[in-house]
Parts: structure tokens; C-alpha cells; sequence
């Protein structure tokens, strides 16, 4: 079974830096964040809005023009067929990246040798991730996920959305000293306030 499309961006210079690039929404996604911006995204039952030979074809005809395509959503890990997918994509010549919140760190840990970027969606602490989520242990899978992604070598971008409903200060706080025990230095480059 192809990987299910929700959605395509033909041209993006703002999602994979330094590419140009397309970008595939997936569909699917297994956590419930309240200020989701893909909510229609979100069921994985959902049909594709475009088959996965529309998207071969599309990126067939622009060979020599893209960089790349990244792979977004919903949640792209909750498909099994993401690895297959983006083998055929750099078989086509592109570059490819990825959009997460590393729900399933066993299958980011199969596709990151095929990855030449992730941005990673880091929603609190990983103590409090529930809190955003809805989700039990979510946070557990997010950290193995960013272990993976940090030793991997990938090129990479953490950010997180500030939801001031669901954290606090103190959260951010929180959220800040586990990335620098991971030697993660962080910098606000842009403060996204729902």
C-alpha cells in the first residue's frame, strides 16, 4: 500500500533550508495536540487526497528544478510506508526531509540514514507532554526520538509552539534544561504564540 498524501505544497523555500523543495502532508497522526494547524490531517482513515502516482508524476516533471521534498503532516511516522516512500524519492535525485514530533522512534531510527534534514517538533518537557498531547508517555517516545535524531548526524532544527493554555513559563523553563542535558543550545529565533 502507497503512503496516503493528504495534501502537496509545489514550491516551499521555508520548510528545508537552503532547498527548494515540495513539501507532502501525511495523513495521519496518533496524538491529539489542541493547536493542531492540520487537524484535517489527523485520521489516518481519511482517503489521500492525492495518490501516490500523482505525486511521482508531479515530481518527475519538476527533476532539475526542486531540491528536495519534505515529508510533513500529520505525524509521517504513523505510516509504515514512509521509509519505501522516501527511497523512491532520492532515487528520483531529490533530497529529503522530514517533519516530526518523533512518535515512533523505532521507525525514525529506519529512515534517518535516508534524511538529509529533520525539523522537530518538540512540544514541552518530556514530563509534560501529556499535557499537549493527551497522549500517556508520548513524551517517553519523544526523547528516545531526539536521541536517535542527535546522534544520527542530520542535519536538524528543534522548535516548539507555545500554547500559553496548555504551558507556562515554568514549563518552558522545564523544556529548556532537558534539551541542554542533551547539549541541546537553545535560542528564540521567533516566538510562535497561539
Amino acid at each position: 500500500m502507497p503512503l496516503k498524501i493528504g495534501g502537496l505544497t509545489p514550491f516551499t523555500l521555508i520548510d528545508f533550508p537552503g532547498q527548494l523543495a515540495a513539501v507532502l502532508f501525511c495523513q495521519g497522526c496518533c496524538w491529539d495536540c489542541a493547536y493542531c494547524h492540520n487537524q484535517h490531517l489527523l485520521p489516518v482513515s481519511t482517503p489521500p487526497t492525492i495518490s501516490w502516482q500523482e505525486v511521482i508524476d508531479f515530481l518527475q516533471a519538476r527533476q532539475g528544478f526542486l531540491d528536495g521534498v519534505v515529508f510533513s503532516g500529520g505525524e509521517p511516522l504513523i505510516q509504515a510506508e514512509l521509509l519505501d516512500a522516501i527511497k523512491a524519492i532520492r532515487q528520483l535525485g531529490f533530497k529529503t526531509a522530514l517533519h516530526t514530533a518523533g512518535t515512533s522512534p523505532q521507525r525514525l531510527q529506519r529512515v534517518l540514514p535516508y534524511l538529509d534534514w529533520v525539523g522537530f517538533d518538540i512540544k514541552a518537557a518530556f514530563a509534560d507532554y501529556e499535557k499537549v498531547t493527551e497522549v500517556p508517555d508520548s513524551g517517553l517516545k519523544a526523547e528516545q526520538s531526539l536521541k536517535l535524531l542527535l546522534d544520527s548526524g542530520v542535519a536538524y532544527e528543534l522548535r516548539t509552539t507555545f500554547d500559553p493554555k496548555l504551558l507556562n513559563a515554568q514549563d518552558l523553563t522545564h523544556l529548556k534544561a532537558d534539551l541542554k542535558r542533551y547539549g541541546v543550545v537553545s535560542k528564540i529565533t521567533q516566538l510562535r504564540t497561539i
